[in-house]
């Protein structure tokens, strides 16, 4: 049975850093890409970052470009995120998801996700 289990969410000030992790068990995620979703109350769930088995990365709004970085390490079946000047605005519960059958940028197209981790900035 596939599972995704994220961690490192939490309470944080604005300007603050996190760093989210995914461990993947159950299947062979080596050859597939994973993503970050993210969903504020009274919002839809709405895509953050993403990338392919090989490394190459793709991220979501303006607003988290330069701030956040996906990463993965595939001998460990794990991602990441790296969350740096974080905002009130950024704060969500982070799902990681993984094998998308299209798409990338589409949470539909996601085979498998994780409970999700809450990430709260306070101002």
């Amino acid at each position: 049975q596939v599972q995704l289990v994220e961690s490192g969410g939490g309470l944080v000030q604005a300007g603050d850093s996190l760093r989210l992790s995914c461990v993947a068990s159950g299947g062979t995620f080596s050859r597939s890409a994973m993503g970050w979703f993210r969903q504020a109350p009274g919002k839809e769930r709405e895509f953050v970052a993403a990338i392919s088995w090989s490394g190459l990365t793709e991220y979501g709004e303006d607003s988290v470009k330069g701030r956040f970085t996906i990463a993965r390490d595939n001998a460990k079946n794990t991602v990441s995120l790296q969350m740096k000047s974080l905002k009130p605005e950024d704060t969500a519960v982070y799902y990681c998801a993984a094998n998308p059958r299209g798409s990338i940028l589409s949470a539909s197209n996601y085979d498998y996700w994780g409970q999700g981790t809450q990430v709260i900035v306070s101002s």
